[in-house]
């Protein structure tokens, strides 16, 4: 647990560092507990342990410290249903979570959904992928980090 004045106390000492360092269009993955986040962070992302925290909670906490990009046509990204699970009706309340929780952080733009494979190869790419405790399915998110205006950083 971090005890620093205004940074929230679920950032990790290691997700903070990783926030820290990443660049305009690095991407960050929040995942939720069957993403293969160990096989997936063998391909470079930084893995990082947030086990027992849910995806909303962690995202309040990290949208505090990460702009997100303005230069795309949306930040934030989930992993779209397969088929079968369209086909039988599964619904994705976590996703209005996440979208209101972005809109109370100026982020106006819709969810993108992202094919199951594609969401995969994109996270193979990111700066670091954070393994959650949350359980809903299609949880993931992945956010694309912004810039700071010369104003923001003082």
């Amino acid at each position: 647990m971090v005890v620093l004045k205004g940074i929230p106390a679920l950032l990790s000492p290691e997700l903070l560092y990783a926030l820290a360092r990443m660049g305009h269009g690095d991407t960050i993955v929040l995942a939720d507990t069957n993403f293969p986040t160990s096989s997936i962070c063998k391909c470079g992302p930084e893995e990082i342990r947030a086990d027992g925290l849910g995806i909303p909670q962690l995202l309040e906490a990290v949208l505090k410290l990460l702009p997100l990009d303005t230069y795309v046509e949306s930040p934030a990204a989930v992993m779209e249903l397969v088929s079968s699970d369209k086909e039988r009706g599964l619904q994705t309340p976590v996703w209005k979570s996440y979208q209101s929780i972005l809109l109370e952080a100026g982020c106006s733009s819709p969810l993108e959904k992202i094919e199951r494979f594609e969401f995969y190869q994109q996270a193979k790419k990111a700066f670091a992928v954070v393994a959650t405790g949350e359980t809903a399915l299609y949880g993931n998110l992945i956010l694309k980090k912004g810039v700071l205006a010369p104003e923001a950083l003082f």
